[in-house]
């Protein structure tokens, strides 16, 4: 048991540094509530869930192929820089009660946080340095039924966090003025953006290094 709670907290601990996802839940959770910004997570979750199974069946190296990871470099980019922009644009000023109750569907923030996950190639290293890890050494030792466990865990661990940012989220904009909720959903949007352009510039490079061979 104690080794199952070690790999939930190992989830936790793969979700809570700061990036896209967690950009895009603050967002969502200050502009549409606990369930928008939940539904980032589970998208996100969704997708690396993807990658861990690819892990498992030996195909992700497929996913290393140049042209692959180029092709998600950079469209990770447009994804990135439209949703940060569509951001900045909502969090510019104050927030008014209107746009704080005019909430899109719930797909639409399935869909941006499934997409920032899927076509972020860090998580394809993330996931075959962690996870790999996993699976050699539980196919090594212990059962299939062990590493289903074991991923199972890891999975707890990480909708423990989404939990956790959505409710810190949509709790801010309970507490916090509108000003101060349109000033940090700008942040957040700046923070998508420069991510965004951190994915287009590596994928320029792994275009042209990809062009030169």
């Amino acid at each position: 048991m104690s080794v199952f709670f070690s790999y939930i907290l190992l989830g936790i601990t793969l979700a809570a540094p700061i990036g896209p996802v967690n950009a895009a839940q603050l967002d969502k959770g200050i502009k549409s509530g606990f369930w928008h910004a939940w539904v980032v997570g589970v998208g996100a979750m969704i997708a690396d869930g993807l990658y861990m199974l690819f892990v498992y069946l030996g195909v992700v190296h497929f996913l290393e192929v140049p042209m692959v990871k180029t092709f998600l470099w950079l469209f990770g980019f447009f994804i990135l820089v439209y949703i940060g922009a569509e951001s900045v644009k909502g969090g510019s000023g104050a927030l008014t009660v209107t746009t704080r109750r005019s909430s899109p569907p719930l797909i639409h923030s399935f869909s941006s946080g499934f997409f920032m996950s899927l076509c972020n190639p860090l998580s394809i290293v993330f996931w075959i340095g962690i996870y790999g890890s996993i699976v050699a050494k539980t196919s090594a030792h212990q059962s299939i039924e062990q590493l289903w466990l074991y991923s199972a865990a890891i999975f707890i661990g990480v909708s423990l966090w989404d939990v956790t940012m959505a409710g810190m989220a949509s709790g801010f904009r309970k507490y916090l003025s509108e000003r101060m909720l349109g000033l940090i959903s700008t942040a957040s949007g700046i923070c998508l953006i420069l991510f965004g352009i951190y994915f287009g510039w590596e994928g320029v490079k792994a275009l042209l290094e990809f062009r030169r061979h």
